[in-house]
């Protein structure tokens, strides 16, 4: 049977290519950190390494026992991580994928309420676009992901977890800045930083809500993000139709105002999963963000 002690010391020197420097990683000295690579090589019946005075190399054995003996400390790691979740009462995690226009205001709220109601499930984080939201989901290394509506054919389900209305984000030194509540109609021929064909679904939604109301602002740039956007907004470049979460973004010189919108132009951002998820904590987890709404 492997020896773990024996493994992990293998990696260190794999890594290194010099005994001398494995040992003071692993602070023993180098006679036993030798003894412990002849054991393994004895115990797998192969030479792992090749030694001279002046190098250290991998044999192909060595190469290939390198991938597998990573895997095995990984595996070993995690089995001790779920054993000591146990021990202090956690129920296992959920790994969670967000994009970035929810860290505004949503996920800092569904965080704090998953810890309140579910302190005993960990939550793991990750940000990706949805595009790989939807490419982690179905290959099951996402449980629940974050994002704007999903469109096109796909087999996940989802639900709208927040709704916010949209706002004109403005220049300080811009004379709308003045209007508590300016008009769509005002941004007739004004320079406009406009969400890009990549960010589709508000690109859609703004490009929509123009052609309706026959307003033709003058699209000085393109950006995929708020954040990008805010800060041409913040530099004077334009203005912008964001919505509302972003004034949670630290721009001094950016004054945001509400606009007559109704509901004709509203953000929606919701959850998406895998019917063939099997984590039974994501029922969980999915009630939780079902209400974390904006306004609670």
């Amino acid at each position: 049977m492997l020896d773990l002690g024996q493994v992990g010391s293998f990696v260190v020197v794999a890594t290194e290519l010099n005994f001398s420097r494995a040992a003071r990683r692993l602070n023993i000295t180098q006679p036993p950190l030798s003894r412990q690579i002849k054991l393994l090589e004895q115990e797998l019946d192969v030479t792992l390494l090749e030694r001279t005075s002046r190098r250290v190399v991998l044999t192909p054995a060595g190469l290939a026992f390198l991938v597998e003996a990573q895997k095995l400390l990984d595996l070993s790691n995690a089995a001790i991580v779920a054993t000591r979740r146990t021990a202090r009462g956690n129920a296992g995690s959920v790994k969670i994928a967000f994009v970035g226009a929810t860290t505004y205001s949503f996920l800092p709220k569904l965080i704090i309420k998953a810890r309140t109601l579910a302190p005993q499930i960990e939550v793991e984080l990750v940000q990706m676009e949805t595009a790989e939201q939807l490419q982690a989901i179905n290959a099951g290394d996402v449980d629940l992901g974050l994002s704007r509506p999903l469109s096109g054919p796909h087999h996940l389900e989802s639900m709208s977890v927040a709704r916010e209305p949209m706002m004109l984000a403005i220049p300080r030194a811009h004379p709308l800045a003045a209007k508590r509540r300016p008009s769509l109609d005002m941004l007739d021929g004004e320079p406009f930083i406009m969400f890009s064909p990549q960010a589709r679904y508000l690109n859609e939604k703004l490009t929509k809500l123009m052609e309706n109301r026959t307003i033709t602002p003058r699209v000085v740039q393109h950006m995929t993000h708020s954040q990008a956007i805010l800060s041409l907004v913040s530099a004077g470049i334009g203005l912008a139709i964001v919505p509302a979460g972003t004034q949670n973004a630290c721009f001094d010189n950016v004054v945001f105002r509400p606009m007559d919108l109704q509901d004709e132009c509203v953000a929606e951002l919701h959850a998406i999963w895998s019917p063939d998820n099997r984590n039974s904590l994501l029922p969980e987890i999915r009630r939780i963000a079902a209400g974390t709404m904006p306004d609670q």
